[in-house]
């Protein structure tokens, strides 16, 4: 890739913990984990494990690349701009993807669940990856972001801003085998 990261430019994890035995699925005859590694390596983002210091990551001056591997089709040109993003403005970056389902408030009563208003859905995001953590915000963090990543949004949310940036529909988490069927699908060459 011709506008990767240079090496040491930036340090990244693939999270598949918590997430049961789907990061291992197969997609394109390669395990989801695998597919996101190597977009990782091929944005030249260096890979690290949970067995790295904390505070070796967090003093190391680059930013983390929190990458989910149930997004394991996301674009490396787009690891690399959320990387160069993070950097050019101190702020962390969620990928993210338009909202296209009608989203309904619900409220709780008495009597039960109400349904209420329709939510306006350009107004609203689905959470994707990565989560870039850079060099400045990483300093405020105590540990490892969770593996959650709607966790981790909320607990750098609480630092500071956090940018959202859509990505292209390949970004798209999977949950379960027909998530998995799609995203295999949306990505055939």
């Amino acid at each position: 890739m011709d506008d990767a990261l240079e090496p040491g430019e930036a340090w990244g994890v693939v999270v598949e913990v918590d997430r049961g035995s789907l990061p291992f699925a197969l997609l394109h005859g390669e395990p989801l984990v695998a597919c996101a590694a190597w977009a990782m390596g091929e944005a030249g983002v260096t890979l690290l494990d949970g067995t790295t210091p904390w505070d070796d990551v967090r003093d190391g001056g680059v930013p983390l690349v929190w990458h989910d591997a149930l997004c394991p089709m996301t674009p490396p040109d787009f690891l690399t701009a959320c990387v160069r993003r993070a950097l050019a403005t101190g702020v962390p970056v969620a990928g993210v993807l338009p909202v296209a389902d009608t989203v309904k408030e619900v409220h709780t009563t008495a009597d039960g669940p109400v349904v209420g208003e329709t939510l306006d859905r350009d107004r609203l995001r689905r959470l994707a990856s990565p989560v870039v953590v850079p060099p400045g915000v990483l300093t405020t963090l105590d540990d490892w972001p969770p593996s959650d990543f709607a966790a981790t949004l909320a607990l750098l949310h609480g630092r500071g801003p956090v940018e959202l940036v859509v990505g292209p529909p390949a970004v798209r988490r999977v949950h379960d085998a027909g998530d998995l069927a799609l995203l295999e699908a949306l990505t055939a060459r």
